[in-house]
């Protein structure tokens, strides 16, 4: 091979060898200048479709005599857990009787998948009077149960219909003849629904009636009031006459 050839071939190897080290350059310096990918962002929170609770407590009455009873009564929805401070656990509806000594304020508390939500209810309770020497009587109680008549009430009701309204006006004029007369009232309820239902039936009904008599102008702390439900009947037949002996309030000497 002649001098000049081997030359020419020389030339033309280096020139294929730069020409690879460029274009292994330029491709080394575009990935060096391409940014790199972000990673995708992260997905949002979940979020809870559950409803939120709602929960409605009250007491019936909201303002009592020392020793008198009330009834609370409370609806929830959408809460799994439902717990009234003082009494614990409860169902998500219900009633309940409660004696509280003093003023008292019941707080409820629904829990659920949606949130938590309260709901309260306050009892005021009277002052105790100052204890007074009891005035002698001589009201024996057949005389008491003669000028005192018990009033009866509608199936699944406890207002003070017209008829039980004069008996009621009756009664509160003997007793306030007699000051020195306290008296118990019993409410009573006929044999029909659960124990639970009919103890607060009852207590409505005693509480009823001795509104009633307030009204007519006897004081109430001469009245006490007490639920027997359906524990207690005065008839034991199956049928209307018999229950509605058994709906009523009853009025006794509280000895």
């Amino acid at each position: 091979m002649s001098f000049q050839l081997r030359t020419a071939l020389n030339r033309q190897s280096r020139s294929r060898t730069l020409a690879l080290v460029a274009g292994v350059s330029t491709l080394l310096f575009v990935a060096g200048c391409h940014k790199k990918t972000s990673p995708p962002p992260p997905p949002p929170p979940l979020t809870s479709s559950a409803a939120a609770p709602t929960a409605d407590l009250t007491a019936t009455p909201t303002q009592i005599a020392p020793g008198d009873s009330v009834v609370l009564t409370w609806h929830t929805s959408n809460a799994n857990n439902i717990q009234i401070e003082g009494i614990g656990e409860v169902p998500s509806s219900g009633t309940q009787s409660v004696r509280p000594t003093q003023t008292t304020s019941y707080h409820l508390i629904a829990r659920g998948e949606g949130g938590s939500t309260d709901a309260t209810a306050t009892v005021t309770v009277a002052a105790p009077s100052a204890p007074s020497a009891p005035a002698e009587s001589n009201i024996d109680d057949a005389t008491f149960h003669q000028n005192v008549k018990d009033i009866f009430y509608d199936y699944d009701s406890y207002d003070v219909n017209a008829q039980s309204q004069s008996v009621i006006s009756q009664d509160a004029s003997f007793l306030n003849q007699h000051p020195e007369l306290k008296v118990v009232i019993g409410g009573y309820c006929d044999e029909r629904g659960s124990v639970e239902y009919n103890l607060a039936l009852g207590e409505n009904r005693a509480n009823a009636a001795k509104q009633a008599l307030v009204a007519a102008g006897v004081s109430p702390s001469r009245l006490r009031t007490v639920s027997y439900g359906k524990e207690k009947q005065f008839c034991t037949d199956h049928d209307e006459a018999c229950w509605q002996q058994n709906r009523r309030a009853q009025f006794s000497l509280d000895r």
